[in-house]
Order: C-alpha cells, then structure tokens, then sequence
C-alpha cells in the first residue's frame, strides 16, 4: 500500500529560509565585491533575510592649497538605513568620461571619514568621485565634483622690501607707517619686535603691482632703541619665501639745553667783537632745525656780513644770517650791557666776521665781530638765561624742551 508523505509546514519554512540565504550567497558570488545589492538579515522568524543596496555617493566638494587638495563629501547608509564602512576616493582628467584615477596619500585606499587630502597632486584640473563602501559591496559613484586645479608652483617668492621710517619719534609713535614691495598677490606676514613689548604681526595682501602697506603702527609700549620689521611673502602656491627686514630708531625723548656759557674774547666786562656764546644740549640736534639750509653734519655761517648778531637795550643776544632763516631762539646775557640796540655783523675780513658753527650734535658757538657800538657791564659775572626756539628738534625730529634755562654764572 502506498502512503503519500507529508512534510511538516515547519520543515518547509525552515528549507525556505536556507534557501534564501543560500541565494544571497550566490548573488554575492556571482555579482562580486563592485555588487550594489545584498541580502542581510533585518529581523528573525520567517522571511527574516531581505535586500539591502549601498545608496550612491553624495558629490564631493574641494579646495586647494598649493599642489595639496582637500576632498569633503556628506555621509551615505544603505537602503536600509545602514552605515557604510568607508570611501573609495577617485579623480578623472574631465568632467565626464575619461580614466579613473586612483587618489593617492590621505585619499587613498579606504577613508573612513568625510574628508582626505591627497598630497602633490599632478598638474592639469581634476574632478573627484566618492564610491562608498560596505564590506565586499560598494555603491554607485557619486557624480563628480567641479573641476579643481592645483597649483605646482614650487619656487618661493623673494624677500619682500620694507619701508619703515628711520626714527620712531613723537609725532609718529602712536602711527608709525610701513609698507614696501613684494611678490604681486602674494601674503606678506610683517613682524614687528623690539625691546620690552611682544613682537606683533600683520598679515596683509599685496595688490596687483606687489605694492603693500601695513595698518599703521602704534609702537608705544617698545623701549628707546632699534625697532625691527620683519617681512615674509607667501605665494598663492603655498611658498614663502625669506624675510626682508627694516629697522627704526625710537627716540621719543626731547633734547634739552645743558649748558649756557658767555666766554670773553675782547676787553672784559665789555661786549665787543671776539666774544663767544657756547649752547649745549642733551643730544645730538637736526642742523635743519637751526638753519634751514645745514644738513646733519658740522657746519658753520660765516662771511663778511653773513651773520649779524643783536644785543638789544635789554641785552637779550639773537641771531640772524642772509644765507639762511637761522632759528636759535635768545640768550639773556644776565647784566645790563648796553642801554642801546647794538649789531655785530662782521664787516671786514678774519676775526671781524660773526660766526655761527656747530658740531653736528649738541654744541652751538655765536662769536661775535666788529660791532656798531659796545656796552659794558660793571658785574664779574652773571647768570646767563637761554630761551631756544620751540622749534629746534633732534635728529628724530623730538622738539626740545621750551622754556628758559640758566646757565654757568659768566660774563663777556
């Protein structure tokens, strides 16, 4: 007697599910590690094992910095909603067909996060593909990214040329002005540094003609000494090259009179020709500043009737020249000389010309000529007072001290 056989509805369910598994296997063989499609486990009991696919890869963004570039793309999952293990990063010569390139360095092999740099990349413009990965599967690649074109340049720039002023003085303290030339579109770095302050820096552009100009400077926490200013220039490329460096002077004090002498020459007790005022100061003095036609070096007025000097009915000393607008200001000889206006111009040849000469620092010496008259004075000695014009400065242009000072108990 024949007996059908009845197979359990459980056995059936459970070959069922084999079967499915087993025809994963089979599209993972047959389909390979580039497969998009795969069957995974979602859940348990029957019909557990459904298809998941790796979705395409999001477009990628770039930017450059020399020959480096810099790969950024959105995180992608399956279909699923799984997270994919990681990225395949690509680059083609065009923007559609072309040769796959592999990246290389930071962007090769698998990357694992959403951004890579690959290093000394070739020459030419590239645009990057992003394949993500699970496993043996990968999904779609991504639509590739606008063309990006590194820069291969890998000769630096030249030192840059720094403008500073010679002296940082108090009219210029607070604004000190630096520029000078460097490579066109380039960045120049400008580092300042000096004694008892940090350095400080500026980062500035050159325009398109290499010319550049730092924000100005206020150097007021630096002590009196040598300033620094050091400049370096970055091309677009990512080069810099060496510093180019400038260096000021910063003298904020004013000059002040330190010494006030009246010295005989002819009879004593007498002004008359041979007589000599001697000024000194603190330092050394701008020549341009007392005669607008000395430079900053000794010199010296003198010539027949070059150089008139004027004791007036007070006896106040002043000078003037007709070789130059000499600014000195007064000296109060101490005594009353004279009751009368008196000139010494220096008529005549030698020791009867009026001289005016400085030593190209500190030091001023009146000598006094032939005069149109003589006064005299019954004191040994007196107390000289000089008043120096305001005007007078120092080689950084500092004006000195105003007011009246006295000097060394003397006479003529």
């Amino acid at each position: 007697m024949n007996r059908k056989r009845t197979v359990p509805v459980t056995a059936f369910g459970k070959w069922n599910r084999l079967a499915l598994v087993m025809a994963g296997i089979l599209l993972v063989s047959w389909g390979g590690p580039a497969a998009s499609a795969f069957w995974g486990s979602v859940g348990t009991g029957s019909g557990a094992s459904v298809a998941d696919a790796v979705a395409q890869g999001a477009k990628p963004t770039t930017a450059v910095s020399g020959a480096n570039v810099t790969v950024t793309w959105a995180a992608s999952t399956t279909a699923a909603g799984r997270p994919v293990g990681g990225y395949s990063i690509a680059r083609y010569g065009t923007a559609t067909g072309g040769t796959k390139v592999p990246a290389t360095g930071g962007c090769g092999s698998s990357v694992a996060g959403l951004s890579c740099t690959e290093s000394n990349v070739p020459a030419g413009t590239w645009y990057y593909s992003v394949t993500p990965m699970l496993s043996l599967w990968q999904g779609t690649e991504s639509t590739r990214s606008v063309g990006t074109t590194p820069v291969t340049d890998t000769t630096p720039p030249l030192a840059p040329v720094v403008t500073a002023p010679t002296y940082v003085h108090q009219g210029n303290v607070t604004n000190v002005p630096v520029g000078g030339t460097a490579e066109a579109n380039s960045t120049v770095v400008l580092t300042v540094s000096g004694g008892g302050a940090l350095p400080v820096t500026q980062n500035i552009t050159t325009s398109g003609a290499g010319h550049w100009n730092a924000a100005p400077l206020n150097l007021s926490a630096y002590n009196p000494g040598t300033i620094t200013f050091s400049a370096k220039a970055t091309d677009a490329a990512g080069n810099t090259g060496p510093a180019g460096t400038a260096t000021s002077t910063k003298d904020v004090s004013s000059p002040t009179v330190t010494g006030v002498l009246l010295t005989n020459g002819g009879t004593a007790g007498t002004v008359d020709k041979g007589d000599k005022v001697t000024l000194t100061f603190s330092e050394r003095l701008s020549g341009s500043s007392m005669c607008n036609t000395w430079a900053n070096a000794p010199a010296t007025l003198t010539g027949n009737g070059v150089v008139t000097v004027k004791v007036d009915a007070d006896s106040n000393l002043t000078v003037t020249s007709t070789a130059c607008t000499v600014n000195l200001g007064s000296v109060y000889l101490g005594a009353s000389y004279t009751t009368k206006d008196l000139t010494f111009s220096g008529n005549g040849q030698g020791g009867n010309m009026s001289t005016v000469a400085w030593d190209g620092n500190g030091t001023i010496v009146i000598t006094l000529g032939t005069a149109s008259g003589s006064g005299t004075t019954g004191l040994a000695n007196a107390v000289p007072v000089y008043t120096p014009a305001t005007n007078i400065t120092d080689i950084a242009t500092n004006p000195v001290v105003p007011g009246g000072v006295s000097g060394t108990p003397s006479r003529f």
